[in-house]
This record gives structure tokens, sequence and C-alpha cells, in this order.
């Protein structure tokens, strides 16, 4: 069985007693855990049908309407009143999602034009192409998450190896790599993505191996000076004098102190990449159109000003997990601070 460390098991304690980013911790992650499970929160497809003894379950496979006594061999609308009578009339039901729209399903029964306010059929309002927002936000949430947490794993492993590289051999090697680093630094970002964005599709892949090139380098300082910092210390000294090979004492010795410095900037990536991919979609030059996604809201509140319910909403969503993030760096900060 896996047993933390009297070091670790202290940490651990400092970082629950912050009451604030120990229960920020919880709720990101229950949030996350919703995001995940949108299909089943959010769908215009039931989540289970039973018909004549059979047991269809839409949100996993295809169906034709022919399965259920219609007349047309095509996937039929589960949401329209003459599929639901197929079914319940042959003595059939169906389990609808919570919230009985997609991301891209349009409400064609809305009583007023879109972007309609909310109401019990569309919690949070529809957009203005007359989609509800609920869905949408849940969905452009769960991508924004999985952006940010793709993008800080690449960042990590790049950003780690390179700084441990330059720390530990130092000399040339610290000087080239400082020199390259400090030159990519410089190169913009944003007007990069904007010229790509005239000869490439942007996508979720095009967006992330693009930011990916660049955002390592908030790690690279940290990590770097933390392994300048260990390799003269005494038991890193003694561990070469008995052997033991470079990459065996960046592993072993120097790598564990010098991710206590780091893991304390992971959520302040997070943050920062969806801050990034919440811009980029403002701007247009982000996810695909049509995609679910925070930026893409905001855009339609500035364009929809008389529908105050998309800017709040995409404000609120984005103001509690960029909070959450915040509040759980913050915990960490004080959990691996040597003075506590």
């Amino acid at each position: 069985m896996f047993a933390l460390s009297p070091l670790s098991r202290r940490r651990f304690a400092h970082f629950k007693a912050n009451r604030r980013g120990w229960w920020s911790l919880w709720l990101f992650i229950g949030l996350f855990v919703v995001c995940l499970c949108g299909e089943l929160i959010a769908n215009d497809k039931p989540l289970a049908i039973h018909f004549k003894d059979q047991w269809y379950f839409p949100i996993v496979s295809s169906h034709l309407e022919t399965d259920f006594g219609g007349e047309l061999p095509f996937e039929p609308d589960y949401r329209s009143e003459y599929v639901q009578t197929l079914i319940t009339g042959q003595g059939g039901w169906m389990l609808f999602a919570p919230i009985p729209f997609s991301s891209d399903t349009v409400n064609y029964d809305l009583k007023v034009p879109s972007p309609s306010p909310p109401s019990c059929s569309n919690w949070l309002g529809t957009d203005e192409q007359a989609r509800d927002v609920l869905a949408r936000v849940i969905f452009g949430a769960r991508i924004s998450i999985l952006f940010a947490l793709i993008l800080t794993a690449i960042s990590a492993l790049v950003g780690i190896t390179a700084g441990a590289l330059q720390g530990f051999y130092g000399g040339l090697v610290d000087l080239i790599g400082q020199r390259l680093q400090e030159v990519w630094a410089g190169l913009p970002v944003l007007y990069l993505l904007i010229i790509l964005s005239g000869f490439i599709a942007p996508s979720f892949w095009w967006l992330l191996g693009i930011m990916a090139l660049f955002s390592w380098l908030a790690l690279v300082d940290v990590v770097r000076a933390e392994f300048l910092r260990g390799r003269n210390l005494e038991y890193v000294k003694a561990a070469r004098a008995l052997g033991l090979t470079n990459g065996a004492l960046m592993r072993r010795h120097i790598l564990p102190n010098a991710m206590t410095s780091t893991l304390t900037y992971i959520p302040f990536i997070l943050t920062g990449a969806i801050a990034t991919l919440t811009a980029l979609d403002f701007l247009g030059f982000g996810m695909p159109p049509g995609t679910a996604s925070l930026g893409e809201l905001i855009g339609q509140a500035k364009r929809n000003l008389q529908a105050p319910w998309l800017g709040l909403t995409a404000f609120c969503v984005l103001a509690l997990i960029l909070s959450l993030l915040v509040f759980i760096g913050e915990a960490c900060r004080d959990a691996f601070d040597p003075r506590s």
C-alpha cells in the first residue's frame, strides 16, 4: 500500500487546513465530473427507451424510426410529438436527461424570438441561434478544462525537462538554453495564431499544439533555479562520488525538491490556459464555429446587449472556475512553503 512520507503528510495537513483551498478542490472536482458526464445531463436523445420488451440506448448507438413502428429509415427526432406518440402509444416509455437539449439542439418551440430569456424549458435561456445556454455552458466548460489540463501537462513535461537540463549541466548548455528561451519568449503568440488561422482551419488539437509551443516557458526558470541550487548540495555530491549517473541524480535527488516550487505554479498555468482559450474564442480565432465555448458565449453577449443573461452566465461560470483554481493554487503554495 502506498504510504506518504512524514513531510508529505505534513504538507497535506497544511493544504487541508486551508479550508478555502480544500473546499475549492472538491468543488472543482465536482464541476469537472459534471462536465465530463455532460451527455448524461444535457442531451436531446433519451438515455434509455423501453419498447416492446426491448431496451434501446440512443446515446450509445443509433436507431431508426422504423425500429419503433415509424415509416422513415432515419434516426428519429425523439423530442417530436410524432415519435413520442409512436413509442408511448404502444406501451413504451423514454427516459430523458434532466436537460433535454444538447449543445447544438435548436429549440423550435420558443414563444419569443431568440435569444430568449430563462424559462422552465431553458433554465438559462437560449442564445441567438435558439440553443440552450445551460447545455452549451456544460460542454463549453468541459472543453476549456480539458484543454487546460492537457496543455498544463505538456507544459510541465517540457518545461521541467528544459529547466532541469539547463540547471544541472550549467555552463554552455545553460547559456545557449537561456538565449534560445529569450528569443522564443519574444515571439508574439496572438499574432502567430491570427496569421496561421488564415491558412489552417482552427481545431482543438491545432490550438493545443500552438499554445504548447510557448506555455512551457513559465516553468523553466523555476526548475532551472532549483537545479542550480540542488546540484551543489552535499548529498548530491556524495551520491555522485558513489558513482550515481547524472540521470539518476536528477531524477532521485534534485527533481523531488524542484517539484515543491513547481507544483505551486500548476493551478495558475491552468487559469492562464482557460483564459487564453476563452479570449481566442471571443476574438474568433479559437475553436471551430458552432463549438460550445465560453468565449463564443461572451461574443454573443457582446452582440446582444438586450439579453443580459448571456453575459451574466459566461461571467459567473468563468469567475467560478478561475476563482476555484486560484484558491487551490494559494493552498498549494502555503502547503509547500518551507517556512510552514
